[in-house]
């Protein structure tokens, strides 16, 4: 089947060619020739130095009603990565297989030069895939509405024994998570997992991208829950969007301050704002309350006396 898909989505190829793409001896291809023409493929072979095996010119089997845009958009959603994180590197590279084999003359080419020219790289910057040992058991486990039993690693290092049933999974700038049970969790905290015989049924009005999108929100106004009372300069304002995180310049953004004037800055917590507000270094000051303006004082002394070379040269000798 490998075999006619590659012929009919690529046209005429050698059995050097095919032996390659297909990871096999030539003499497999000449074999699996030979069957497709005993099954009434109609498979010839061209000899010579240009020859190769093809298909007979009309055999195809076509997609009908596919446009342009379609047909390039489903080139756009096969993601390698997570594909063969989930097990389904190579269920995914034959579907595609499959569409290319299938679309008429002018849309192949088009969906070719899509996967050429189009990359999607999903994680974030400066961090890589997260591990997920236990992804492909998760995905089952999904798929098959079986509840699992699991240790999972909460905040803190604390652990806990959880029976869950997975609803879905979600990847987020290359982090793995599951909804079960109408909560989240990381993947890369599961300790150890174990799929259980029992079977669950799937609430029918479920919308997996739909809870997703409402818990992400209330997550991260959660998280940066506190208010730090500051003023920032004009540059300061301009640089809240490469300096802070989406959420942190998102509701700056919303309250639209004008330089100069008092604003809530969104943090997690004290020891976060620290660090979030010297980025800003004087475009920015603290208002309330004392303890973060008498932090990055103590902070600012500090560095300081660092560089004026007291410490610097306490750590020579």
């Amino acid at each position: 089947m490998q075999v006619l898909l590659l012929l009919q989505a690529r046209g005429r190829m050698t059995a050097d060619e095919l032996a390659s793409e297909l990871e096999v001896s030539p003499r497999t291809i000449y074999r699996d020739i030979e069957s497709l023409g005993a099954a009434g493929i109609p498979v010839y072979a061209d000899r010579g130095p240009t020859g190769g095996y093809q298909l007979v010119d009309g055999y195809r089997t076509r997609l009908t009603g596919l446009t342009t845009g379609e047909a390039q958009s489903l080139f756009l959603a096969g993601l390698p990565g997570p594909a063969e994180e989930l097990g389904l590197k190579e269920f995914a590279a034959a579907a595609q297989l499959k569409l290319l084999a299938a679309l008429p003359t002018e849309l192949r080419t088009r969906a070719e030069q899509i996967r050429r020219r189009f990359h999607l790289d999903t994680p974030t910057w400066f961090r890589g895939d997260e591990p997920a040992e236990h992804l492909a058991t998760i995905a089952d486990a999904v798929w098959e509405q079986r509840r699992v039993r699991m240790t999972y690693q909460r905040w803190g290092n604390q652990t806990v024994e959880r029976e869950v049933d997975p609803y879905g999974l979600v990847l987020k700038a290359g982090t793995w998570y599951f909804v079960g049970s109408g909560r989240t969790y990381r993947v890369s905290r599961v300790l150890s997992l174990d799929a259980l015989p029992d079977t669950f049924e799937r609430p029918a009005d479920f919308d997996l991208a739909a809870f997703w999108a409402e818990w992400s929100e209330q997550f991260e106004a959660r998280m940066y829950g506190e208010r730090i009372t500051v003023r920032m300069t004009r540059a300061g304002l301009d640089k809240t969007q490469y300096l802070l995180s989406g959420h942190q310049a998102r509701v700056i953004r919303d309250a639209a301050p004008e330089p100069g004037e008092e604003f809530g800055f969104p943090t997690e917590s004290t020891r976060h704002a620290i660090a979030d507000l010297l980025k800003f270094g004087a475009d920015v000051e603290v208002l309330a309350p004392d303890e973060v303006r008498h932090e990055l004082v103590e902070t600012v002394k500090a560095m300081q006396d660092l560089y004026n070379g007291a410490k610097l040269r306490a750590w020579f000798r």
